[in-house]
């Protein structure tokens, strides 16, 4: 077991100053002046911010180009070529999923990123390769950065024969989640597809995210289907639908309505809050009593040069996206980053009450609005109870260095 910690002087959310005791990677106390078990570890926080771990709910660690020469981006602006484009490059090019998704998770845990649900490319061209290749990177971390794979069918379901047969396979060697993609619009047989992948998810007892970049009434129509789905086999609070950029478009009763049936079924939503497309409306979600996660999406890839491994970054996207300005709304965009990311992925004991997992992050700033707005680097990472970065870079000894 390891040594306790004790993190003396911190501010946990901007609060008034305390120490944290960490035993067996847990919280084991909050609050002033507590002593130090003999042989603890002491570390002095003096007055820093303190966060919970923060938690990337929507990536795609397998894909990412992170630390490799610049990838010059000429694909075409539909879906699918996009789609076609990176399945040509990684598999011209000899992409390593295994030390990109590695290289991708160590940045994010520098950061303070201690819970990561990516999803996986599974297709009939690289098979299970890709979940292979991240699984290597989620057991290397597993003491320290809790990580939720995604057996994802990118170039989508039933287009592709033998697809749902390596969904299957890769459940059965240990995938966490199962997705799936636009049934309308990539898979062209909503009922179909949404009935194959419901019945594997069953098959497994396993929980879905479905990416649905569906607009408009398409979207609904599939947003639709999937919450009868989710109410007929009873999968209510185990289904996520990232992106569901058709809650944006639609007509507010449309809207509400819809709402109120991925409330009744504890669906969770999962946005990126991307400037360029409509988003699902965060302030009525919350109030309807939905979750909503946030997440990169792509970082660095054949898809995109934007995105960075920092949760911060991304909860000021959201604060941007959303018009998010005063103190309390911002505090918003960072719950989606840490509490509402961890409810959305079920990652449980998240927080700084005793009993949870021992996640901290300290850093130099006045108050959560402060933080998420500057940025800072972060001053120190305890994950799972350890300490494992300090001044923004990781300490030698962790798994994927050099």
């Amino acid at each position: 077991m390891s040594r306790a910690l004790l993190v003396r002087d911190v501010r946990p959310h901007g609060a008034a100053p305390v120490d944290v005791l960490v035993q067996g990677g847990r919280i084991a106390a909050v609050g002033p002046g507590l002593a130090a078990p003999p042989g603890a570890r002491v570390e002095e926080g003096g007055g820093a911010l303190l966060l919970p771990g923060l938690v990337e709910s929507h990536t795609h660690l397998d894909k990412t180009l992170w630390g490799l020469p610049w990838y010059r981006n000429e694909v075409g602006s539909r879906l699918t070529d996009k789609i076609d484009n990176e399945r040509a490059f990684r598999a011209g090019s000899g992409h390593d999923a295994a030390v990109q998704s590695m290289a991708l998770a160590r940045a994010f845990l520098a950061a303070g990123t201690t819970r990561i649900r990516t999803h996986v490319d599974i297709d009939t061209q690289a098979g299970l390769q890709h979940l292979e290749g991240v699984q290597r990177t989620q057991a290397a971390l597993a003491p320290w950065q809790q990580i939720q794979t995604v057996a994802f069918p990118q170039s989508g379901l039933l287009g592709r024969p033998g697809t749902a047969e390596l969904l299957d396979a890769a459940l059965a060697a240990g995938a966490d989640v199962l997705g799936g993609l636009d049934p309308c619009a990539i898979d062209g047989d909503p009922v179909r597809s949404l009935d194959v992948l419901f019945g594997l998810a069953d098959k497994h007892g396993k929980p879905l995210d479905i990416h649905l970049h569906e607009p408009g009434a398409m979207g609904a129509f599939s947003l639709g289907l999937i919450l009868d789905r989710t109410a007929a086999l009873g999968l209510q609070g185990r289904v996520a639908v990232s992106h569901a950029f058709c809650l944006g478009e639609l007509p507010a009763a449309e809207c509400n309505a819809l709402l109120a049936r991925i409330a009744a079924l504890g669906v969770v939503l999962v946005t990126s809050a991307p400037p360029s497309r409509p988003v699902p409306p965060l302030m009525a979600c919350r109030a309807a009593g939905i979750a909503v996660a946030g997440g990169n999406d792509g970082i660095r890839d054949t898809w995109t040069p934007y995105g960075t491994p920092d949760m911060l970054e991304r909860a000021m996207l959201i604060g941007l996206r959303y018009n998010l300005r005063r103190d309390d709304e911002i505090d918003v965009a960072l719950d989606c980053v840490t509490r509402a990311g961890a409810l959305a992925c079920g990652f449980e004991r998240h927080g700084l009450v005793p009993g949870d997992r021992a996640d901290l992050v300290l850093l130099d700033a006045q108050t959560v609005a402060h933080a998420v707005v500057a940025r800072p680097p972060r001053r120190l990472v305890v994950a799972g109870g350890q300490v494992v970065a300090r001044g923004g870079a990781l300490l030698p000894g962790l798994p994927g260095a050099g």
